[in-house]
């Protein structure tokens, strides 16, 4: 018997032709390949028959979707009117290439993170995408943490790219260290990645929205924001996640200390929640410039509880004073990017960008800050940078760092 997945009947377009079949749930085709929904009330009688698809053409039409808002990002289409774009109307033969594995790097993950987060409820098989984009990231994460650090938080510095998947994928990576840090279990360890990369589900346009917002929130976005734990656990309930820990830290990683929180997840709500807290505070917004992570690391530190300093700890050594991405202020007067956390927090190995005069370097060339000559005198933030870090020079440069560095 022929199994069918649920398709966003809220996000068809009327008068636009729909580039899969639909049928109902029971087997019923309603709608032939390139037939149009005619109107509000045709689409009220798709969504009463349960429209669906074939898992193939709803994972072909939900890469198409994830390409087509890439597009429209890159373009500078205003995040709002995104929220607003229906389905498309075409899918690629490219998007029907399925592979067993999520491929390519940081940025590829954060477009694809990207589309299950905007559809959210409505996203078309999501959770087989979202083991996908896990497991690569770990894999990556596993390979080279300085690296996956400095994407992510260059990243977090590029507004055209869209806030909140680039918010999931950096949190998630400093769980993952803290956890290692603290010994979780492994179990845990995987409910709290997930949590991570999903827990803004419930506002993640949203929070795009936000990010760009030249005013403070308004009440209703107030409300979202209280309100969105507990969305986003709904949701994911609905898409089929049965994993109760992920769902717990999710429900409440703004309250973590909540009395309906289950006991067995203690630890990770309060891992997500300061790793939320701890990025958001690193992230420029229009109403204020981003801050620097060291200071945001000591606030961290220096505003945790008794029973909470031995988390905020590790997270402060998982991630280090200046994280490799950020940047930094040395003695000689260069300003450099950090690229390789050192021995101690405070020690990074970093590259020169600028010369004491501002102008570019054009040759890269790594700084031991434990040296006099090129020690840290202050960080340096993302908006006072006006010059591009080319990634491939720094990772050809970084393996001069091999059997130098002891991260």
């Amino acid at each position: 018997m022929m199994k069918y997945v649920p398709i966003p009947v809220a996000m068809l377009e009327v008068g636009k032709p729909l580039p899969v079949d639909v049928w109902s749930a029971t087997g019923q085709l309603l709608l032939r390949k390139g037939q149009p929904v005619v109107s509000e009330d045709h689409r009220a009688k798709l969504h009463a028959h349960n429209a669906s698809t074939t898992p193939g053409d709803g994972m072909a039409w939900q890469r198409s979707y994830e390409r087509m808002v890439h597009a429209m990002l890159r373009d500078g289409v205003d995040v709002r009117d995104i929220a607003r774009a229906p389905m498309p109307s075409e899918i690629r033969e490219s998007d029907y290439v399925v592979g067993t594995r999520v491929v390519g790097g940081w940025l590829d993950l954060q477009e694809m993170l990207r589309g299950i987060l905007y559809q959210g409820g409505l996203a078309v098989q999501p959770l087989h995408r979202l083991a996908g984009i896990r497991d690569k990231a770990l894999a990556l994460l596993q390979q080279d943490p300085d690296d996956s650090l400095f994407c992510l938080f260059q990243a977090l510095a590029d507004d055209s790219l869209g806030y909140s998947a680039t918010h999931a994928l950096l949190c998630a990576v400093v769980c993952e260290l803290t956890a290692q840090k603290l010994n979780l279990d492994a179990t845990l360890r995987s409910s709290l990645f997930n949590a991570a990369l999903t827990m803004n589900v419930g506002m993640a346009r949203d929070q795009d929205s936000l990010a760009r917002q030249q005013g403070a929130p308004t009440d209703w976005q107030r409300t979202l924001i209280q309100d969105h734990p507990r969305i986003g656990a709904d949701m994911l309930g609905a898409l089929g996640v049965d994993d109760l820990d992920w769902l717990d830290i999710v429900r409440h990683h703004h309250a973590p200390l909540a009395a309906d929180a289950l006991p067995a997840t203690d630890i990770a709500r309060r891992i997500i929640h300061l790793a939320d807290s701890f990025v958001a505070k690193t992230a420029a917004r229009k109403t204020r410039v981003s801050q620097a992570p060291i200071k945001a690391v000591k606030s961290m530190v220096l505003g945790a509880q008794e029973d909470g300093l031995g988390l905020a700890s590790a997270m402060a050594q998982a991630v280090g004073f200046y994280p490799p991405g950020s940047y930094v202020l040395l003695l000689n007067g260069e300003t450099a990017v950090s690229v390789q956390r050192g021995e101690r927090a405070n020690t990074p190995w970093v590259i020169g960008i600028l010369d004491k005069d501002g102008l570019p370097l054009s040759r890269y060339a790594v700084r031991d800050t434990r040296k006099v000559e090129f020690s840290i005198q202050t960080p340096v933030s993302f908006e006072n940078i006006q010059v591009a870090v080319s990634l491939d020079k720094v990772r050809r440069v970084r393996k001069t760092l091999a059997g130098t560095a002891g991260a």
